[in-house]
């Protein structure tokens, strides 16, 4: 989708998603292969120690990296796990049968009333159901990287490269917080931060968990921040598959009711939320992404794809409401004005009091 942020196109109407897809398959990647090598090199310990960080959730992307970083590399990670909100059974159970299958693991528990407020203020401020737990999976894990002076830390796959937004870390091997504060954080995190500190029951040491170290701090230990995705060509598939093979890894039997996938998102409630959301700022929900992701692994055709978005893209999580407006302490008519404060209403027009696009899949749409 052309609304997409920071999505760009080239002549022939390919988005930045694509280019990259075509441009990684014949690519030579040896050189970073090399880098790879070479940065695992530095970096084992010589005490027999870990070596490295790898945050996961239990599911296929995590799982995949730890995987090969202990059996093909013969590393030694420190995984971690930043508890969600509303973590689900199904992703409670996969995260234990990932721990099971052999890895060391921390799992970091935020405080629970400054992550539900957090995620509150970023609801209602950005329309980001999740924005406590996103900002703690960079803040919690780098300062627990700092804590046990592990240097090295692989996130999973630069979403802006691989699916469509800022090239500026294409040929970039690290990345650093004012990238995550400005792209992953959408450049919020200091205006939620600050709205919550005026709150009279939230002391600063409540919020450590949840602030970037200083530069100080990240120099004195020599952090480094990777994408996985930098150094193989990325593929969320297969990744699900040596995750299900060697991790334990469970898929839902009943599926989900915003895509057509089962096998990942998982972990938390909030999710469907946050794609729901997705659809109504921007005009594509979780059924665009994941179609997007098949299309360009060779394994879905447009057409099929137009279908399925179509389907399952415009889901209002009836069955999850009672959830969200426990979570948020919140009253329904509360909840969907904050929805409808943040709709696209160049792209949605309300319906009997629902949301409903104005635009049709599959066909180009100027605003």
């Amino acid at each position: 989708m052309s609304t997409r942020p920071r999505i760009t196109f080239n002549k022939k109407g390919w988005c930045n998603a694509c280019q990259w897809m075509a441009e990684k398959k014949i690519m030579d990647w040896s050189t970073r292969k090399e880098e790879l090598d070479s940065l695992l090199k530095k970096h084992k310990s010589s005490s027999g120690g870990f070596d490295c960080i790898v945050p996961v959730s239990g599911g296929k992307d995590g799982s995949y990296i730890a995987y090969n970083l202990k059996h093909k590399y013969a590393m030694n990670p420190l995984t971690i796990t930043v508890k969600p909100a509303l973590s689900t059974d199904i992703g409670d159970k996969n995260l234990s049968t990932f721990i099971q299958s052999g890895y060391s693991h921390i799992h970091i528990s935020c405080n629970p009333v400054v992550l539900d407020r957090l995620n509150k203020y970023g609801f209602v401020e950005k329309g980001f159901p999740y924005y406590g737990w996103l900002i703690a999976i960079m803040t919690a894990v780098i300062r627990t990287a700092a804590n046990f002076r592990i240097p090295l830390i692989f996130y999973g796959e630069d979403g802006e490269i691989e699916y469509g937004g800022s090239t500026e870390s294409k040929n970039k091997s690290f990345y650093g917080i004012e990238y995550m504060k400005r792209v992953y954080l959408e450049g919020g995190h200091e205006k939620i931060l600050n709205r919550i500190a005026k709150d009279s029951d939230i002391s600063e040491s409540d919020l450590f968990f949840f602030k970037f170290p200083k530069d100080s701090e990240v120099s004195e230990v020599g952090l480094y921040f990777a994408h996985w995705s930098y150094f193989e060509p990325w593929d969320s598939y297969r990744n699900y598959i040596v995750a299900k093979e060697h991790c334990g890894l469970i898929e839902k039997d009943d599926g989900n009711l915003d895509t057509f996938t089962n096998f990942a998102q998982n972990d938390q409630a909030l999710y469907a939320l946050h794609a729901y959301m997705m659809y109504l700022k921007f005009g594509f929900g979780r059924a665009t992404q994941d179609a997007g992701i098949e299309i360009r692994r060779g394994s879905m055709t447009r057409d099929q794809a137009i279908n399925l978005v179509q389907m399952y893209d415009n889901a209002y999580p009836y069955e999850l409401i009672d959830t969200y407006l426990d979570h948020f302490k919140m009253k329904k008519n509360e909840f969907d004005l904050v929805l409808d404060n943040f709709v696209n209403k160049d792209l949605f027009e309300k319906v009997d009091g629902l949301w409903q696009p104005k635009f049709e899949v599959g066909k180009s749409f100027s605003i």
